[in-house]
């Protein structure tokens, strides 16, 4: 993984010094959310807040505003099974999760674009580089965890809404879309399906890909595997030996360090399963690290 500015194709012995191996016993699997319908590519959002919501719906609350997909209540094996390839210790005990109210998840990561409108609304000073990638519909990158709660928290302000980070739970629950394989399309990384190290794409191991440039999961959501790692809400914590099961982020552990998901342009594939965690300091900003929003509905 990267860590200032470095390539992130380094293995578990450099890892295992974030994230302690303690294994524990597996539970048995609970029901998985049934996938929502899609949006389909070309779908425009519902201007404005939505008075009600249906699974799959997209929305926008402001013209600046990130386009948002509402994802069904439901429940998940978190973490993965001992015999899945790539497997760590600190992706488990697999334990159920029941999150019992839908949310909205940003359609897709958040770009320099939406960033950008803010620094010029005067709701947040940083600009990150791109590293002369470019901006526009790139998701945003050398942002730090602190760096994208102030930007959520003018968004929250400007709109009136519950914008905010995702959980770790909540991460793995809409990344997964009902799945239950190491990716969302299966046990294995496949060529073309996401932006990572190896993956063929013309990004792969080189810089990050505009937003929507790889197919959605079954809930509508882009590049939640590859691209760039996602901050969440959590603390880091060594497993998931106690961690809540409904959904919530755990505020307790090493918040000195937010755990971060997904994989990036940079990481080799086993780094990118649904499960792996990994985790950074939050002052910390990266070229392998942007976010995804979350909203409460």
């Amino acid at each position: 993984m990267v860590e200032a500015g470095r390539g992130d194709r380094r293995g578990g012995s450099h890892c295992a010094r974030f994230f302690a191996r303690h294994a524990g016993q597996e539970s048995q699997p609970g029901p998985a959310p049934v996938p929502a319908k899609a949006p389909v590519g070309g779908e425009k959002p519902l201007a404005g807040s939505p008075t009600t919501v249906t699974a799959g719906q997209v929305f926008r609350d402001c013209d600046e505003c990130p386009e948002m997909v509402v994802i069904p209540a439901g429940s998940l094996l978190m973490g993965s099974p001992a015999a899945e390839k790539g497997r760590r210790d600190w992706e488990g005990p697999q334990h159920k999760v029941t999150l019992p109210q839908a949310f909205a998840v940003g359609r897709y990561e958040v770009t320099f674009d939406e960033w950008d409108a803010c620094v010029a609304a005067g709701g947040y000073r940083h600009t990150p580089g791109d590293h002369n990638r470019g901006r526009g519909r790139r998701l945003v990158i050398n942002v730090s965890w602190n760096d994208a709660q102030a930007s959520i928290s003018w968004l929250a302000t400007k709109t009136g809404k519950g914008y905010r980070l995702l959980s770790e739970a909540e991460w793995e629950y809409a990344a997964r879309a009902g799945t239950t394989t190491a990716y969302p399309w299966g046990d294995v990384p496949g060529s073309r399906r996401a932006n990572l190290a190896g993956s063929g794409s013309q990004w792969s191991g080189s810089q990050t890909a505009p937003v929507g440039s790889f197919p959605p999961n079954g809930f509508g959501l882009h590049d939640m595997i590859g691209n760039v790692w996602e901050w969440t809400q959590d603390c880091r914590n060594d497993s998931h030996q106690g961690g809540p099961a409904d959904g919530l982020a755990r505020e307790g552990g090493d918040c000195g360090r937010r755990v971060v998901r997904g994989g990036s342009w940079g990481s080799r594939p086993e780094l990118a399963r649904a499960a792996y965690r990994y985790s950074g300091g939050p002052g910390v900003p990266n070229r392998v690290r942007g976010f995804c929003l979350a909203r409460t509905l």
